[in-house]
């Protein structure tokens, strides 16, 4: 891609490393050069906190307020009643709407650390697609916007076709969230203005339906941009750890695995991560990502640290990074250690450790668990713990003890009160 933009936007999707094809680069930076462009991403409610699979994305909302223009998100509280079947083996089990409520306002409060939401022409907008989807009329909803979108299409769309080719059933209700996602797009344009909507390039056919839909309806000229699909240099899905999804609610995951996290990101993903998640000067993250040996363990707590600080604010990223210092440099337990709290009844009989390592989120399971004691990759207070039948009383929490699985990941055990 040869494109050389004239519009900040569009200059930091490029040169960050945010952008995998857009539908009318031209087009596009022409509307962010003349003026304010409205955009959004939309975000099913599917969990009660968004995760690191999604910061990309919320990143580049942020860029885009920053340079000038007005982001929104859209909640799927009308979709998320649907499911998104893109590039997904089964059907998203169906969530109740009291239940998608709850989530939606745990993923605002995750949202409002990242934009600024207001009034103003520049300021972020919240918007739920439940507002105009809930009340359709089926029939003609059908009359007006189902005869735009051919069938024979829609079954050539990957996330559609990939379902099919392994004789995966695809309900008539996922079928549907396509035509939905598109119907989005031509009211929030209709609504709001808007011109861009972005998203991970999974979702490229159903950005390009709500383009055609909206020229089709309203003739009305919008824009599509996608954003990479991030594995890390070892092959995973980025936004995994050993202990599941990395989520950005500190009730779910504390500031302290977050910074934990970033600082563990592998030498060849530093530099990348840095333009990707901080909004550090481009140079400065090609310098650190540069880094060889032993000094490119810098460029991951700076890592650590300014993505810990846009999430959870300075005050947390520094209490982490000294629980860190505290952990790793001097063995010691430090004060921002995830911690289990017991109760004096659940030690009356003792506790197993191997129940401990799980409720510590050290292991998934209890099978997990024996296997890492057996394994030789669980410590207790720094030393091997090599008694997978070990019970812990009262006494053995007279002060708090502290859990390790490997060398990263640790944990404290402390009784309750």
């Amino acid at each position: 891609m040869t494109y050389r933009p004239r519009s900040d936007f569009l200059n930091v999707m490029m040169s960050r490393g945010y952008l995998a094809d857009c539908t009318d680069y031209q087009g596009l930076d022409e509307a962010l050069s003349a003026g304010t462009v409205t955009a959004y991403i939309g975000y099913d409610a599917t969990a009660k906190s968004l995760h690191v699979g999604h910061l990309l994305n919320i990143m580049m909302l942020r860029w885009l307020q920053k340079t000038g223009h007005r982001p929104i998100t859209l909640m799927g509280g009308g979709t998320t009643k649907v499911g998104d079947p893109s590039f997904r083996s089964d059907e998203r089990p169906l969530l109740s709407p009291a239940q998608i409520d709850e989530n939606i306002a745990g993923m605002n409060r995750v949202f409002a650390r990242y934009l600024d939401y207001g009034e103003g022409p520049q300021d972020a907008l919240m918007l739920n697609n439940a507002d105009w989807l809930d009340g359709l009329n089926y029939l003609e909803f059908l009359r007006d916007i189902g005869r735009h979108f051919s069938v024979n299409r829609m079954l050539a769309f990957e996330s559609v076709k990939s379902r099919l080719d392994r004789e995966q059933s695809l309900s008539f209700l996922e079928f549907n969230y396509m035509i939905l996602q598109a119907y989005d797009f031509l009211e929030i344009n209709r609504r709001h203005g808007c011109l861009l909507q972005m998203g991970g390039s999974d979702q490229w056919g159903n950005i390009i339906n709500g383009i055609d839909l909206t020229r089709r309806v309203i003739d009305h000229e919008v824009f599509g941009l996608t954003s990479p699909l991030l594995t890390t240099s070892d092959g995973r899905k980025m936004g995994k750890s050993a202990g599941g999804a990395v989520w950005l609610s500190a009730d779910m995951l504390s500031p302290y695995e977050f910074w934990q996290f970033w600082r563990n990101t592998t030498d060849a993903d530093t530099g990348r991560f840095l333009k990707l998640y901080t909004e550090l000067p481009v140079e400065d993250c090609d310098r650190l990502g540069a880094l060889e040996g032993s000094e490119i363990n810098a460029a991951k707590i700076i890592l650590a640290r300014e993505v810990t600080t846009l999430l959870h604010g300075a005050e947390a990223a520094a209490a982490a990074e000294a629980t860190a210092r505290e952990v790793f440099e001097h063995g010691g337990v430090g004060d921002d250690l995830p911690t289990v709290e017991v109760t004096a009844q659940e030690l009356a009989d003792g506790i197993s450790i191997v129940q401990l390592i799980v409720r510590a989120g050290l292991a998934k399971s209890g099978k997990e668990a024996k296997r890492l004691i057996t394994e030789n990759g669980a410590r207790l207070d720094d030393e091997p713990l090599t008694d997978a039948g070990l019970m812990i009383d009262a006494g053995a929490l007279k002060s708090p003890i502290k859990l390790s699985a490997g060398k990263k990941r640790h944990a404290l055990v402390k009784l309750e009160g």
